[in-house]
């Protein structure tokens, strides 16, 4: 793909042109994602005590998780045909409120039925707010003219690590468990509601007007197109199934390195486990790092691009990790990983979030949610795997998986400019400058 074209997807403008108003909005989403991750790290930091006070098993918890889960996934769903009607702006005011509350229900919980009934609540708010910040995002970064997702989800990770650090802050000064939760909260509110009052309406999107060339029966089309459902309408539904599968796959393989990085080291390579939490440490670093610097790149080279060269980057990573035969270069492994990781499911959910003039919410939702079922999935299939073969060998899923991404990477390449409809006759499907 030319770097012309790669401006014509986002309609690139002079910076200075861009509104006060937008430049509002922006921060109003780095905003809400840092608090989407900021107030589940209240929950993560504190499941050790909960599962103490609640006198459950790691088996009972285990299968409690999956309900938050699954809680999530069902908001997931909800919220993409909510937005569709309501509008993004609407439905994070509403999402946030249920999350804020429903973090302080798990510290409450005096038993597996509880918390279990808590932990859904909880799923349903976070999951809700996920689509909901996500859909914002996709029209921010379409008005803003240039490649911002990465960006956003980079705060989402600064967010998570400032609240396990206020937790940790919090429990080595002895605050109560249902305390410090709710200082998490109160922070959670405070910010996230500032940053949705900053959001653009979100309202609606519609088929765009047919241009003069195509008027006539064309706009009758455009009307038809618009009162469909996405499912219906040609060349969408593969597309998004595409997206969906693409989304599942690679965030698999992100929730590997987040939940056996540690035990890897451990296992394989006899490290104490205080030394072995630094290679989930370098991961979410060379993450953040990766996202905050990627939508640079997905400007100059579009996203096809990022996504191809950074499955290829983390399919390097993750067999380093394998062979390494000491714990430094594994460490720079699971660096090679995560900064390649890094932009792929952000390049996916804008693809997703631009793929038709009609129903992005709905759209956006399920393929953010397919994402939300592999982080899910992911841990519990190399779990598995490495029982009958070794974690080691196991990692040999998320490899074949970036490898997959190479293959399919063009998929994520805009076959229109936004808001037109109209083919852009430079773009070619591998995504790289010519």
């Amino acid at each position: 793909m030319s770097t012309a074209a790669n401006s014509e997807q986002f309609d690139a403008r002079d910076p200075s042109a861009i509104s006060p108003r937008l430049r509002q909005a922006r921060l109003g989403v780095f905003g809400t994602f840092f608090v989407a991750g900021f107030g589940l790290a209240a929950w993560l930091v504190n499941i050790p005590p909960v599962q103490e006070k609640t006198q459950i098993s790691h088996a009972t918890l285990g299968i409690l998780l999956l309900v938050l889960g699954l809680g999530g996934v069902v908001g997931m769903q909800i919220s993409g045909f909510v937005i569709n009607r309501l509008g993004s702006k609407i439905v994070s005011l509403v999402a946030l409120t249920v999350f804020v509350l429903a973090v302080n229900l798990p510290v409450h919980a005096t038993g597996a039925v509880s918390l279990g009934i808590a932990l859904f609540v909880f799923g349903l708010g976070n999951g809700s707010l996920d689509v909901a910040m996500n859909d914002q995002a996709v029209i921010v970064e379409r008005d803003y003219g240039r490649p911002i997702m990465s960006a956003f989800h980079a705060y989402w990770s600064i967010g998570g690590a400032v609240g396990a650090l206020l937790g940790a802050a919090l429990q080595g000064l002895d605050v109560g468990l249902g305390t410090s939760v709710l200082v998490a909260a109160a922070i959670t509110a405070v910010v996230g509601f500032a940053a949705v009052g900053r959001m653009l309406p979100g309202t609606p999107t519609v088929a765009p007007a047919a241009s003069p060339a195509v008027a006539g029966s064309k706009s009758e089309d455009s009307a038809a197109a618009a009162s469909s459902p996405p499912r219906t309408q040609p060349g969408i539904r593969g597309r998004v199934i595409a997206f969906g599968v693409l989304a599942f796959l690679l965030m698999m393989a992100e929730g590997v390195a987040n939940d056996w990085a540690p035990l890897h080291a451990v296992d394989h390579l006899h490290q104490p486990s205080s030394t072995a939490a630094l290679a989930y440490a370098i991961f979410a670093v060379a993450m953040t790092v990766g996202r905050l610097t990627v939508d640079r790149i997905a400007h100059r080279f579009g996203p096809a691009f990022v996504v191809r060269y950074g499955s290829a980057a983390a399919a390097a990573g993750i067999a380093l990790v394998m062979v390494s035969p000491v714990f430094a270069l594994t460490l720079a492994g699971w660096t090679i990983f995560g900064l390649g990781l890094a932009g792929v499911v952000p390049q996916l959910f804008t693809a997703a979030g631009n793929i038709s003039s009609t129903g992005q919410s709905i759209i956006l939702s399920r393929v953010v949610g397919a994402g939300y079922v592999g982080a899910l999935a992911g841990p519990a299939l190399i779990g598995l795997l490495a029982g009958r073969v070794g974690l080691n060998l196991a990692f040999v899923l998320p490899l074949l998986v970036c490898i997959l991404a190479i293959v399919v990477a063009p998929v994520v390449t805009p076959l229109s400019v936004p808001g037109t409809g109209v083919k852009d006759a430079d773009q070619q499907a591998d995504g790289q400058p010519r």
